[in-house]
């Protein structure tokens, strides 16, 4: 299991004064209230900004990080993610699981054929998608609801799923 989960991504710089607007990943952009601080990841080096102001402008959160006060401080955190610890996560409710925690789990249907590797996950208004990949490249669309998915084993790193009419070309 992933020891950090990622919470948001930085697109930009906001004002003059130091802050950035992140997109949220969390299922609730209010939860960035209650963190202290996030690990801020550029693809190079991590380092844990303490979080002094949480605001929100459309679907962005604006953040403003102790001892940086200017646009120069921020202006190079563009595009980098947003981590917290694991145990700094709103604990999930029975039925959900973390997404860092399905990716590159192995998808089977119940009969047990192997339908590949859980690539990708689409937050949607109405479900989420899985994005499954096989072996030679071909993708699955799958909709995670409770018709579709019948058992995720974190332990096994496996997702058992039931295939409905229509839903693969198998």
């Amino acid at each position: 299991m992933e020891e950090l989960l990622r919470v948001g991504v930085v697109t930009t710089t906001h004002g003059v004064r130091g802050e950035v607007k992140v997109f949220p990943t969390t299922d609730d952009p209010t939860r960035f209230e209650e963190l202290d601080e996030v690990i801020l990841d550029n693809g190079k080096v991590q380092q844990i900004l303490h979080i002094t102001g949480v605001k929100y402008f459309k679907n962005q959160v604006i953040l403003k990080f102790k001892g940086l006060d200017n646009l120069n401080d921020v202006e190079n955190f563009r595009q980098s993610e947003l981590y917290i610890h694991r145990e700094d996560a709103v604990p999930c409710e029975e039925d959900e699981n973390y997404i860092a925690d399905l990716l590159d789990m192995k998808v089977v249907t119940e009969e047990g054929t192997v339908l590949g590797t859980l690539v990708q996950v689409y937050e949607t208004g109405a479900n989420d998608v899985y994005i499954v990949k096989n072996e030679t490249g071909k993708e699955y669309m799958i909709p995670a609801i409770k018709d579709c998915i019948l058992d995720v084993d974190l332990e096994a790193n496996r997702m058992t799923i039931h295939v409905m009419p229509g839903l693969l070309d198998l």
